[in-house]
């Protein structure tokens, strides 16, 4: 008989309360009123993300990569695995009680990765990271985008795929991103549509879906080859909890 499952902290936001819970030893939950955002047991998407993301990384001099969404730190591990000594990596996390779990009752899981001298912790809004690289110039810009978030650019929130997903915001990832550099996107589903967008905007696009039977997430790489032009009147605003929380699978 399965062991049941006990919160072992949350925090109430807008979007109800955002829940960590365990069962047994090794199984943990991170749920948000009461819909599953990520699961510890299903994270072989998560990790591919980091993988690949940062594989032709592995001996470039001081590379500079943005991961957007902390989640349990399965991605963020995978990249730091990766990546040279001399790595910075910006994490950025819009709910503090997530890096406080990560340091905390899940820091295993993570493999202690959100405490690595190469992480710069950021709590805010990953699409004001971009958007403020973006305008910044060459020398801020990244050699790696890893967007971790919940649902990714298929279904979530009225407005909220155009927000961190559409035309406008494709563009500004470029921008921000140095020549040759990499877009990696965790996605729930297949997206034809963002798909087209990126090759629109410049981007070669490799879809990879990790793991085998059931159901199996989507990870897209995709790579910088030419410039596109940003709207720097894109607005920056601050998405709900659950909009930025990811949803981990396998």
């Amino acid at each position: 008989m399965a062991k049941p499952w006990r919160t072992v902290d949350s925090i109430d936001t807008d979007e109800g309360l955002l829940d960590l819970r365990q069962r047994g030893e090794t199984d943990f939950l991170i749920t948000i009123d009461n819909r599953v955002l990520m699961n510890s047991s299903a994270n072989m998407s998560e990790m591919v993300l980091g993988e690949q993301a940062c594989k032709s990384l592995k001996n470039k001099n001081a590379p500079r990569v943005l991961v957007g969404g902390l989640g349990m730190g399965f991605t963020l591990k995978a990249a730091l695995d990766i990546l040279p000594d001399k790595a910075e990596v910006v994490v950025a996390e819009m709910n503090p009680i997530i890096v406080k779990w990560c340091r905390g009752p899940i820091a295993h899981l993570g493999g202690g990765a959100v405490d690595d001298p190469r992480i710069k912790l950021v709590i805010g809004d990953v699409a004001a990271v971009i958007r403020n690289t973006a305008i910044k110039g060459k020398e801020n810009r990244f050699d790696a985008i890893i967007l971790d978030l919940y649902e990714g650019p298929h279904g979530g929130a009225p407005g909220r795929g155009e927000y961190l997903y559409g035309d406008r915001a494709i563009a500004l990832s470029s921008s921000a991103l140095k020549a040759g550099g990499i877009l990696a996107v965790w996605s729930e589903d297949p997206d034809k549509a963002f798909e087209k967008r990126l090759k629109a905007a410049g981007f070669s696009v490799n879809q990879q879906r990790p793991g085998r039977g059931g159901r199996r997430h989507v990870v897209y790489i995709a790579r910088k080859t030419s410039g596109s032009t940003i709207d720097s009147k894109l607005p920056v605003g601050t998405l709900h909890t659950a909009a930025l929380l990811k949803s981990q699978g396998s």
